[in-house]
């Protein structure tokens, strides 16, 4: 088995692309479903953010199974597979796996040592956990050594002191364009932990004037209530263009997959050459790209968030540095867990020829022995060769597990095989799952 990771990210597609990607958390499932359909491919976890769509799969054939892979993306986004590859990335085993453990501890993010991608791997996990049929042991292992790895680096490095959320980010970038944050009014559209983050950060940065605008007006309370102080205002979604007329600056973190805002209703709701500053911070986008048509209008998603990151990289570099030495080791960790997987059909194949032999052999000795053997002195006879079996088999099978040298128990395990003379072929026919159509 292979294990291949393909996918896009913040480093190599724009938000548009990045956008026509984004799966449902409701339409995950039957998109794993879709992929464990296809010919080489045996389990599937889906990694999707607002920055990130990463497919792990763990594969029979890794060429074609990246190419299934590829199509599947090109044919959910209805982009022509030639535009959408150029933005792809596909890795393949242990650079997968480090990839992952990466990601989990915001060292791939735009945001170097954001805390929100760990929740992120951790909800993925779980689903990975739900979808038990297309999941299976790998998968489920490799992102439990990821979530390992991702809190590892938070507790051993500094590199998530002061670290920046994508909110934070957005609210500094306002800053460094508008200076006075007291002095605007501002709109946050949305209620979830994106927007609770807004409001955390423009509270710190001096904001006073705050209006949430949520589809269900009870879950903006819910929010208005964690910052009594601030006195925040909540709207229904109803009323978002009268509320946005009023505002200077406005905040979009919502799950609308087709945009809330365009040029049409913001040139009903804004008067005539009237400034108003949009921070985007939703993939898929909550603002219209044709909004940017609006003269007086500007527009920001999360893109743009780099202006920022650039600033604060340079101080994050060392401890990024420090992250990888702790990434390394469990990488170690997980890969010699991975190969010890190789040991088990060997070790299963020939425990079951040893034991068919032990089985002969005990028969031919009892036949010989006649009827006057009791059950009770077959029982004992029968105890002893499996107490030889096992004691003769316990030491070599410890040694093949407990190798740490990949290659050299690669090379054990062929011997092995060789000497026995195991039959792999019908051991695995045994096995073997029933196949997918």
């Amino acid at each position: 088995m292979n294990i291949t990771v393909v996918g896009l990210s913040h480093k190599t597609a724009p938000v548009e692309i990045r956008e026509k990607l984004s799966i449902p958390e409701d339409q995950i499932e039957k998109a794993i479903a879709l992929l464990c359909r296809r010919r080489h491919i045996e389990e599937v976890a889906i990694l999707n953010t607002c920055n990130r769509l990463e497919i792990y799969a763990v594969v029979t054939h890794i060429e074609r199974a990246s190419q299934e892979i590829a199509q599947f993306l090109a044919e959910y986004s209805q982009l022509p597979f030639h535009d959408l590859s150029q933005h792809l990335f596909t890795l393949l085993q242990q650079d997968a796996v480090r990839h992952l453990m990466c990601v989990a501890s915001g060292l791939d993010s735009l945001v170097i040592g954001e805390g929100q991608i760990l929740a992120q791997v951790k909800h993925t996990y779980k689903l990975v956990q739900q979808y038990n049929d297309c999941t299976r042991r790998i998968l489920n292992q490799l992102f439990k050594q990821a979530i390992t790895a991702g809190k590892r680096v938070r507790a051993e490095t500094s590199i998530s002191t002061g670290a920046v959320s994508i909110s934070s980010t957005a609210v500094e970038l306002a800053q460094i364009k508008i200076q006075n944050l007291s002095a605007c009014k501002v709109t946050i559209v949305g209620a979830g932990k994106m927007a609770l983050r807004l409001v955390q950060h423009l509270i710190a940065k001096g904001g006073t004037q705050i209006s949430i605008v949520n589809r269900s007006v009870e879950r903006a309370k819910e929010l208005a209530n964690q910052f009594s102080d601030a006195q925040l205002q909540c709207y229904p979604l109803a009323e978002m263009m009268s509320v946005i007329a009023a505002s200077d600056l406005v905040f979009t973190s919502t799950a609308s997959s087709e945009p809330l805002l365009n040029r049409a209703k913001l040139e009903a709701a804004l008067k005539p050459n009237q400034p108003l500053m949009l921070f985007d911070i939703s993939v898929p986008r909550n603002v219209d790209a044709d909004v940017n048509e609006l003269a007086y209008v500007q527009v920001f998603n999360v893109d743009d968030l780099k202006i920022v990151v650039v600033q604060n990289q340079e101080s994050r570099r060392q401890m990024a540095i420090e992250a990888q030495v702790l990434i390394e080791e469990e990488l170690e960790a997980f890969c010699t867990w991975w190969h010890s997987r190789e040991t088990v059909p060997i070790i299963s194949c020939l425990r079951e020829k040893v034991e068919i032999i032990r089985e002969q052999e005990l028969e031919k000795a009892l036949s010989r022995l006649g009827t006057e053997f009791t059950k009770k002195h077959q029982q004992a006879i029968e105890a002893l060769t499996r107490g030889i079996v096992n004691k003769i088999l316990h030491e070599p099978m410890v040694q093949l597990r407990t190798q740490r040298d990949l290659e050299a128990q690669r090379l054990a395990l062929q011997t092995l095989q060789m000497l026995f003379n195991l039959d792999m072929e019908e051991q695995r026919s045994v096995t073997k799952t029933p196949s997918r159509t």
